[in-house]
């Protein structure tokens, strides 16, 4: 399998962490999605032990770039905040530690960060020019920002002011879910928080992620909104396909021997 086109990406969430080579000319999976369940206390340590058995079941080369996806910001390798991860992540040289546990080059990337890239390149933002802001809309809200194909890490618009609360704590989906409300109820407050971003950012595409962008003609059509907004394509494929993506992009080949 040529190393050139393909990449082994991970994404890591709250109940499971899931794994599948990626083909990067078609954005497709090359080999079957494994997963693991996390543990319940996902320390560093504790992760990189399932990704290890992850990459030992997919049966990798030795040069297959591995790329994980992690709920936080991460800047250089670091992950900066563990909002809903354990805390001992924050100021983990996560890229170091799997690395070495895997003996192979990684890439770690924000978790909508690398969405939002999937998006731009192979879904619902593919071929847009400007400025594409990606959110995920779930427990909070994710964003990712990607100017003409090039990724502007580590955003964190779901923590925006809009009035005069954090974003997410009014206008993600499980406020919706919480509080029962109706699509057009939810729209009115998502409407709010994309208009904020708006005002900032002006936008040439919206696209919504998350698991609700399933239901996305329940409330997309509801926005009031200048900006056009599209449903996300890849939807939970999109962190794996990112992650793999990005580790492509930016691992060198590891060196086991350094001479």
């Amino acid at each position: 399998m040529d190393q050139q086109t393909h990449a082994f990406g991970i994404d890591f969430g709250g109940s499971g962490i899931k794994g599948a080579l990626v083909d990067l000319d078609t954005g497709e999976f090359a080999s079957d999605r494994l997963r693991i369940e996390t543990p319940a206390k996902a320390t560093p340590e504790k992760v990189a032990a399932v990704v290890a058995q992850l990459v030992a079941r997919a049966g990798l080369g030795p040069d297959v770039p591995v790329g994980l996806t992690v709920p936080g910001v991460v800047k250089r390798g670091v992950v900066h905040t563990a909002a809903n991860i354990d805390p001992s992540w924050v100021g983990t040289d996560a890229e170091a530690l799997f690395a070495e546990r895997l003996q192979r080059p990684v890439a770690v990337v924000n978790d909508a960060d690398a969405a939002g890239l999937t998006e731009t390149r192979y879904g619902a933002a593919r071929g847009q020019s400007g400025l594409v802001v990606l959110t995920t809309l779930g427990t909070g809200i994710g964003s990712a920002l990607v100017f003409d194909g090039t990724l502007v890490p580590n955003s964190e618009l779901g923590h925006l002011e809009v009035d005069g609360h954090d974003a997410e704590t009014v206008a993600a989906n499980s406020v919706r879910e919480r509080n029962d409300l109706s699509w057009h109820a939810w729209a009115k407050a998502l409407s709010r928080y994309y208009r904020a971003v708006e005002a900032v950012l002006w936008p040439d595409l919206f696209v919504a992620g998350g698991g609700v962008s399933k239901h996305a003609d329940k409330f997309l059509p509801l926005l009031d909104i200048a900006t056009p907004i599209v449903a996300a394509a890849l939807r939970n494929r999109a962190g794996i396909v990112g992650a793999a993506l990005l580790a492509h992009e930016k691992c060198p080949r590891w060196d086991s021997n350094p001479h």
